[in-house]
């Protein structure tokens, strides 16, 4: 197994710039959840001319490809997200967008980029693989609908064992991965709240009911929620983000609109906040007079890693990386990820790889006009995403 690591890691070196160009020119050629046409059609003729058995078109732009090792075993699946974000880029990079208004802001370009190094590493060792290697190259992470569902939908994940991804990280340095078990980024749902009072003059709010005070103490109480019925041991958000109502400062509406994201990090809460919530606003409203209406959205689900996989990728990040630049991270982050669509339906792991190089000042900002990140990550990248599929396949 040694002898396979290392060999890896030699080419992941070797290969680095061609990764580099790859990053490149999807960086340069952005494109929108659902609409990433081109970026699968290079991902695709690159995979053929490996060899691979690439299938297109699956979910819409999806591309999967499978390599066979040169004997039988398990199936292990890595998965890149494809899709750019509605940004106008302002980085000033020789390879900017050229895509007015598309950007990727997210590392994406660099996701796709690593996977099809990983399977160009990977084929060059077939002979030493038992098992199969599925490569999975998504649309739409960026929004809903989710790519990954869409994927599964279609069959993806049929005969996988264990399914692994990265993704660039803006808090964790380059050449660093960062492992977390168990839960690790939170389910994302929505609350739309609608309170309806009785409109009037602001001069005369006895002869009204203000669904503006109304709405402002139910926001008050939904925190309330998270603060004393929620174990204070068990991670939830809940943020309103939009509010709506009224049309003049001295007209009460009849009724105010707002809406919620809901964040948490295991099933069992998960389930509760619905309940909880609509409980909380009928309540406050009625005691004002006011009714309410509450429309619940289950959006993605938590990422929830398999221990014993996540001690796989930190085992791999030690023996190829160094034991220093492998970082154990014991919490989870509130933001969301569709990738929690696969782990709902095989064991795997999620991981950060790190995209920040401080001393040269790169210090990325997701989901920005100025976003970029270290470029060596992406050797990185490679290496582990290769080193984690054959540790799988070579073990027991």
């Amino acid at each position: 197994m040694n002898d396979l690591l290392n060999a890896i890691r030699e080419r992941a070196h070797a290969l680095f710039p061609e990764v580099v160009a790859l990053r490149r020119d999807f960086h340069r050629h952005p494109e929108l959840a659902f609409a990433e046409k081109r970026t699968a059609q290079v991902a695709a003729d690159y995979l053929a001319r490996l060899g691979l058995k690439v299938e297109t078109g699956v979910a819409g732009t999806g591309v999967l490809a499978v390599l066979e090792g040169g004997r039988p075993g398990k199936t292990v699946a890595l998965r890149a997200d494809m899709d750019a974000l509605p940004l106008s880029e302002d980085t000033g990079l020789p390879f900017a967008s050229e895509n007015p208004g598309v950007m990727h802001a997210c590392g994406h370009d660099g996701h796709t980029a690593m996977l099809l190094g990983a399977a160009k590493v990977l084929a060059g060792l077939r002979k030493s693989l038992g098992g199969n290697v599925k490569f999975i190259f998504q649309p739409s992470e960026e929004k809903l609908p989710s790519g990954a569902l869409a994927l599964r939908e279609a069959g993806a994940l049929e005969g996988v064992d264990a399914v692994f991804g990265l993704h660039l990280w803006p808090s964790v340095a380059a050449g660093h991965i960062g492992v977390t078990y168990g839960p690790m980024m939170a389910a994302a749902d929505y609350a739309y709240l609608t309170i309806t009072g009785q409109a009037g003059h602001g001069s005369t709010p006895h002869l009204a009911i203000d669904p503006v005070v109304t709405a402002a103490q139910v926001i008050l109480g939904l925190q309330t929620i998270v603060s004393r019925q929620v174990d204070p041991l068990d991670q939830a958000v809940i943020s309103v983000g939009t509010v709506h109502g009224g049309t003049a400062p001295n007209i009460i509406p009849g009724e105010v609109e707002f809406a919620a994201t809901v964040r948490t990090l295991t099933p069992e809460v998960r389930k509760k906040l619905p309940a909880l919530i609509e409980r909380t606003a009928r309540g406050i409203a009625q005691s004002a007079g006011a009714a309410c209406t509450c429309r619940y959205e289950w959006g993605l689900p938590p990422v929830i890693n398999s221990d014993t996989l996540v001690a796989l990728v930190e085992e791999v990040g030690r023996d190829l990386l160094g034991a220093e630049n492998v970082e154990r991270l014991s919490r989870p982050v509130m933001g969301s990820e569709d990738f929690a669509y696969y782990l709902e339906q095989v064991p795997g792991a999620f991981f950060w790889l790190g995209a920040k190089n401080e001393s040269r000042g790169i210090l990325p900002l997701a989901h920005h006009p100025k976003y970029t990140f270290d470029e060596a990550a992406l050797e990185t990248g490679v290496t582990i995403l290769a080193g984690v599929a054959a540790r799988f396949l070579a073990a027991d």
